[in-house]
Order: C-alpha cells, then structure tokens, then sequence
C-alpha cells in the first residue's frame, strides 16, 4: 500500500508546488527577493544562496571585507536607480546597517577597492 499524498493536484492534474512564477524567478538564483525600507528609500533585497556564489567574490559596503566565494548572502539595491546599483553584503552587515557608523575605518595596510 502506498502512502497517502495530501499535497492539492494543479490544474493539469499535476500536483502543485503552491509557489508563483515571482517564486521561480528568485529561486533561479538561489534565494529570495523582498522590498525593505531604508533611509528613507525602498531597497530591493535578494538573498542569494551560498552554491549560486561559487567563483565570485565580493566586497561588502557595510564592513569593507571580502565575501568568500560560496557564502551565503544578500544583494540590495534601491528601487528607483535598477540593478547597476547592486551591493552585495553579508547578511549580518545588511541587518546591523542602522547600528553602523556612517564611514568605516580601514587599517593603513588595507588595500583599497
């Protein structure tokens, strides 16, 4: 006997995985997408899964540091100037962003970007 399968059929008879096409899209790259507001303006937020990153680094704006290659993290932009805009953060930093000073100190050895 084979189990009971409570998940609802979609229109084809297929069973439904209850996401939209919005879903689809922001998981093509690993993560999820949300509008938050911030200083004012509203900030598109993806959160990109750590095996979509694989081969790329990054410098987060909120503590000046590198963010490895397959970390986990998140890219904001804000709504009204598009993706060129783009900024990829560690998720800490994109949290702690109202608690941060307006510039970051860097060490006289580290390299500027």
């Amino acid at each position: 006997m084979s189990p009971r399968r409570n998940r609802p059929k979609g229109p084809n008879g297929a069973p439904s995985s209850g996401r939209s096409a919005e879903d689809d899209h922001a998981d093509r790259y690993g993560g999820w997408q949300s509008s938050e507001s911030w200083q004012g303006e509203q900030w598109s937020v993806r959160h990109v899964a750590g095996a979509s990153a694989v081969g790329k680094t990054y410098r987060c704006p909120g503590c000046d540091q590198v963010i490895p290659s397959g970390v986990p993290h998140v890219v904001a932009w804000p709504e009204h100037s598009g993706v060129d805009e783009r900024r990829h953060w560690h998720k800490a930093c994109w949290n702690a962003k109202d608690r941060r000073t307006t510039r970051v100190q860097r060490s006289r050895n580290a390299p500027r970007f």
